[in-house]
């Protein structure tokens, strides 16, 4: 467990609509040790989502003015509906110590590696897309017309994939779980965010 007045590791995690993201980030947060950014979007909820809890769900005239304004980290249009993350969560959260997970796609991915360098990049997938299919027509929330959407959109988006630091296949979610966990505690062992520990053994 890391010291308090070490800062949090930004974690961005990305991959295919129906690849298990948000299962996989439900079960990383139940340690405390984790902060999830709550993304805003212009798109309408689905069942059982919660303002405040899974989005903040923004008319399309407010997101653009918080655009306006530089309010976001980073932010995209995705199947017609904007997506993006508010700054002051985020940074507050670095600053206490917390490694803060953001759920975002890969246009957001990149936007917000340009402006932290040092956050960490994970990509997660099934172990096919025949099975990425599988499970969106098994989500039964949506048309087949978005479903083929979905995996058009997947296509797409493995272009992307080598700009990653990590990828996961989310196979199995227990082993999920623990190589992201793995990911993350080498990170904080990085030299890069250590140095402070050499400049305490010199003055012993």
């Amino acid at each position: 467990m890391k010291k308090n007045k070490e800062k949090g590791i930004l974690i961005v995690i990305s991959g295919f609509s129906g690849a298990g993201k948000g299962t996989v980030i439900r079960e990383l947060i139940k340690d405390t040790r984790y902060a999830f950014s709550i993304s805003a979007t212009t798109r309408q909820p689905r069942v059982g989502e919660e303002e405040g809890v899974h989005y903040f769900f923004l008319t399309r005239e407010k997101f653009t003015e918080m655009i306006g304004k530089n309010e976001f980290l980073e932010w995209a249009e995705f199947c017609n509906n904007y997506y993006g993350t508010p700054k002051k969560y985020v940074e507050n959260q670095l600053l206490q110590g917390k490694d803060v997970i953001l759920e975002i796609e890969v246009q957001g991915a990149l936007q917000v590696k340009e402006i932290f360098p040092e956050c960490v990049l994970i990509f997660i997938t099934p172990p096919t897309l025949k099975e990425l299919q599988h499970r969106l027509e098994s989500r039964g929330t949506e048309e087949i017309s978005v479903v083929q959407q979905r995996l058009c959109r997947a296509r797409e988006e493995l272009t992307y994939m080598q700009d990653y630091d990590y990828i996961v296949i989310n196979d199995i979610l227990e082993d999920t779980i623990e190589i992201i966990e793995n990911i993350v505690v080498a990170e904080h062992c990085k030299m890069s965010r250590k140095g402070y520990i050499i400049e305490k053994l010199k003055g012993e």
